[in-house]
């Protein structure tokens, strides 16, 4: 997707194809939107879509555990980022508040993938910065003063709950895992304008009453083995391989984002910057790395 603020590096560090010439900030890699499709590549179920899947065929490709939820669509959504430049100062509405703004809550995680010397994030308020102080900043074009600013180095990563003010910075290239939803608040733009030429809307009013202002100075982590990120909405667990594992566990399915080296299961390889579906069923599939080690991310959705 075009974003005014995206770049070219999704070429140089995953090797994905794009469009010439265009700025592509965001590829949808997992996605079941009413616009947006994932669809099978190849089996018995070739051509199905992401949300055909979810509808239809739930206990065989996700597990039984799910048959009972409620969610109309599959609950994650999995993106790449570029960020050749700095995104909007935004927020993203909680549960209690999203219905009454006629939005979708999204809490999310960032890993950063590939990240230049120097690049950073802005993520929460800086400790004592109050409302009052933050609605004055924000009349006055100096939001960023307001900000935690947080360094980031390659395999750092971030939690980001609904209600939390964020921008990523630039030279960001990020595995994004999130809650199925669409909704952004943009509090500030960097007083920039869009693709059109034209400013791009704000949200001031939806980005005050959702935003948690007692959220002060988070960190960033760095983990090389184990759980990332665990919430209500997804887990995401760094995998180092070194030899033959278990695809999926307790009979669920798993998302699998290659992040170094190449990996097998079954006949199929995959290689930095793919994702793949294991889907329930293959409870005796298994996950190898092709030469010595691989690194990748497992994604879960919590019973």
């Amino acid at each position: 997707m075009e974003r005014v603020w995206g770049g070219r590096r999704l070429e140089a560090v995953f090797g994905k194809r794009l469009p010439q010439g265009a700025p592509i900030g965001e590829l949808w890699e997992l996605v079941d939107r009413e616009d947006a499709q994932s669809v099978v590549h190849q089996g018995d179920l070739r051509g199905a879509t992401l949300n055909e899947l979810w509808k239809n065929k739930r206990a065989e490709v996700f597990g039984q555990d799910y048959v009972s939820s409620e969610a109309p669509r599959f609950p994650i959504l999995i993106k790449l980022l570029d960020a050749r430049e700095r995104l909007s100062v935004q927020v993203h509405p909680p549960v209690h508040m999203a219905a009454a703004l006629n939005g979708e809550p999204k809490t999310e995680m960032w890993y950063f993938a590939d990240a230049l010397p120097g690049a950073t994030i802005y993520a929460g308020l800086k400790h004592g910065v109050t409302r009052d102080r933050f609605e004055t900043l924000l009349r006055e074009g100096h939001v960023a003063e307001a900000l935690h600013v947080v360094p980031v180095s390659t395999g750092d990563s971030i939690f980001i709950p609904s209600g939390r003010l964020h921008a990523i910075g630039e030279g960001n290239v990020i595995v994004e895992v999130q809650q199925n939803s669409d909704t952004t608040y943009r509090v500030f733009d960097w007083n920039r304008v869009g693709l059109d030429g034209s400013p791009r809307k704000l949200h001031i009013e939806e980005s005050m009453v959702s935003t948690d202002f007692a959220d002060f100075e988070p960190g960033v982590q760095h983990i090389e083995q184990g759980t990332v990120a665990e919430c209500p909405y997804f887990k995401v667990e760094k995998v180092s391989l070194e030899g033959r594992i278990p695809a999926i566990e307790n009979d669920r399915f798993a998302i699998y984002t290659v992040l170094e080296g190449k990996v097998t299961i079954g006949s199929r390889s995959f290689v930095p910057g793919e994702f793949f579906l294991v889907p329930a069923s293959f409870a005796s599939a298994t996950l190898a790395p092709v030469e010595g080690k691989a690194t990748v991310l497992r994604t879960t959705l919590p019973v």
